[in-house]
């Protein structure tokens, strides 16, 4: 299943357009989709700005926006501009496969184009690579050497988002931070991406970033009662030519169907770079919370007993993480016999993680890569990264290539936010930046996280499923439910618990059977911080999971993306004070088909889980 990235069916038509330069404000060069809802459309502003605007199905999306950003004692590249011109269209259908995923194929479908905006006066170009797809448009700037000039600063980026309304926005101020549904001209932070807003007629609209390698994070700021401009987390040095991360403006009827989208920012970055992925594994993880050679070897039982595929050692197994004098080349504990554990992992074909500070990754990484390969660690997590400006950005990217040569997997944790890179090196398997378990987080801000967080990519969301962080904020079921609706190719299932905590609940075999990689992703129905259902399928096998918050209510679960003609086995794990088990889930079975519509009840702070399989 992970091989190399294939491209299995590519179609390209070129179609050559070309307008002169002109100078005539307000003469628009546009961009549709393959299906033409989607319109992107370029000029200049009267004072000689570059602009763009937005449409979907004829209805404005993004107003006249300014584009350009400023340098260091340079080029103001806001302004001056004289000439727009447009010079080619291309148009292309493809699909390719990711080595893993929420689908097992990716539809990469757009026409696109490169805008030219020329200031005769001063001699300078600046070139705008266009995409148009029928989830969404994106663009970035292109700066190419000129008149010896080979590098080039940036200060500030001025990419603006005005919209037709005060839209209502999901803002959260930082990657880990609770969300809040605040009116645009009310939100008094820059804000993290993506970034999602509702319309009053009911459209979801989101700003995203998409191949952030080398350059500063972007986050979003508001000017005024209905726009947002780019904020960069620090200046950006660059040899030219220069490429930025692209800007993406997505757009739904609906938050379920911009979440399926998601793979648009995949579909911006590059086809896979590791030639060979036979060691890169996805799978369910334990971590050993006592650091010792005693738990590390109950939890490789507990992965075999229950179906994992990892244990991890998180921070304090080489000495105390905030200390430079701790080094992650020893193992600092007495009651840890690493090498031991390693062994006996390896004989259960069960792979080790080991948790990295980033003080002791930045000063030794070029040593530990060789060791931990030596000593048979299957990744590394990568703890409290530095994040935002442009060197350590750089410097973690670097790093998680570096990894890929010693056939490393990672994971990055804390602040920082995928923006699709995992397609280029896909031993980047999950990243946190989210408010996950660890945080205790109400379903209300669970259900935040899932449509804003989730269309970033795969999340890190430490489930913890004994411990008292379930019946403190919401159910065991729901806990089934949440491990199917947050995509991670690394999936953390027990963060806060033991293997001593399990007492053979029968619902277990739902963890047993979870894949954490698909072949098909649906939303089925939700609402942003209210409910959702999603489900996926791996195999002819589905997993569906719902979870709600604010009040109890009822849902309608079609399940008309079943097989036509097929009985199916539909094993449901649903909230039941009379279960007779402490975690309160009871299971049923029963048959059905693609007519069969399920019913969930849901209490407040409820979930339901189902495994649905074709009868035998």
């Amino acid at each position: 299943m992970f091989k190399s990235e294939i491209n299995f069916i590519v179609f390209s038509l070129f179609t050559f357009v070309f307008f002169p330069l002109s100078s005539n404000a307000g003469d628009w060069k546009s961009l549709k989709s393959p299906s033409s809802n989607f319109c992107i459309e370029f000029s200049l502003s009267p004072e000689g700005r570059p602009t763009y605007k937005v449409t979907l199905n004829g209805k404005s999306i993004i107003e006249p926006s300014g584009l350009g950003f400023v340098e260091t004692k340079g080029i103001d590249w806001t302004k001056g501009f004289d000439g727009i011109a447009v010079s080619k269209t291309t148009a292309i259908n493809r699909e390719w496969r990711p080595i893993w995923g929420e689908r097992s194929k990716v539809l990469d479908h757009y026409t696109a184009t490169e805008i030219t905006y020329e200031n005769s006066k001063e001699s300078h170009r600046l070139k705008i690579e266009v995409r148009a797809y029928d989830e969404g448009v994106a663009f970035r700037y292109v700066v190419e050497p000129s008149s010896g000039k080979e590098s080039i600063k940036i200060k500030e980026e001025k990419t603006e988002f005005a919209f037709n309304d005060e839209h209502e926005i999901w803002g959260v101020s930082s990657a880990q931070g609770e969300y809040s549904k605040v009116k645009l001209g009310e939100l008094k932070y820059s804000t993290e991406r993506p970034s999602i807003l509702e319309t009053k007629e009911g459209n979801v609209i989101a700003i995203a970033e998409a191949g952030l390698v080398d350059f500063a994070r972007m986050r979003l700021k508001r000017i005024g009662n209905r726009k947002l401009v780019s904020d960069l987390h620090s200046k950006t040095i660059s040899k030219l030519p220069l490429k930025t991360p692209w800007r993406v403006i997505m757009a739904a009827g609906d938050a379920g169907t911009l979440l399926e989208n998601n793979d648009l920012l995949l579909n911006l970055n590059e086809p896979n770079q590791i030639k060979d992925t036979k060691w890169i594994r996805p799978g369910k993880v334990i971590r050993d919370v006592t650091l010792s050679t005693k738990g590390g070897m109950a939890c490789v039982d507990f992965c075999v007993r229950y179906g994992l595929q990892f244990i991890e050692f998180d921070a304090g197994w080489y000495g105390s993480e905030r200390e430079m004098a701790s080094d992650a080349r020893t193992v600092s504990r007495p009651n840890l016999d690493l090498p031991k554990v390693i062994a006996y992992a390896k004989e259960n074909n069960i792979g080790v993680i080991l948790y990295v500070n980033r003080r002791h990754l930045e000063r030794d990484l070029d040593d530990l890569l060789p060791l931990y390969r030596d000593w048979g660690i299957a990744g590394i997590k990568f703890g409290f990264v530095q994040h935002g400006d442009q060197k350590w950005t750089k410097w973690m990217h670097d790093a998680i290539i570096k990894c890929a040569e010693y056939k490393i997997m990672v994971d990055v944790h804390d602040e920082y936010r995928m923006t699709g890179w995992q397609r280029t090196y896909p031993n980047f398997m999950t990243a946190e930046g989210i408010g996950g378990d660890e945080t205790s987080p109400s379903n209300e801000q669970v259900l935040a996280n899932m449509f804003n967080r989730m269309i970033a990519g795969p999340a890190d969301h430490t489930f913890c499923y004994f411990s008292g962080h379930v019946k403190s904020t919401t159910t065991n079921a729901a806990q089934l439910a949440k491990s199917v609706c947050f995509f991670s190719p690394w999936q953390f299932i027990f963060w806060y618990d033991q293997p001593s905590f399990a007492k053979d609940e029968p619902e277990l075999d739902f963890f047993r059977q979870l894949p954490t990689t698909w072949d098909d992703t649906k939303v089925i129905n939700g609402k942003i911080g209210n409910f959702a259902t999603i489900a996926r399928r791996t195999g002819k096998d589905w997993f569906i999971g719902c979870v709600n918050a604010v009040e109890p209510r009822e849902l309608a679960i079609p399940l008309n993306f079943l097989e036509t003609g097929v009985d199916y086995e539909i094993i449901t794990y649903y909230e039941n004070s009379g279960s007779g088990t402490r975690t309160n889930v009871r299971i049923r079975k029963e048959v059905g088909n693609s007519k069969t519509t399920l019913k969930a009840k849901l209490s407040k702070k409820g979930g339901i889980a189902y495994r649905i399989v074709p009868k035998k």
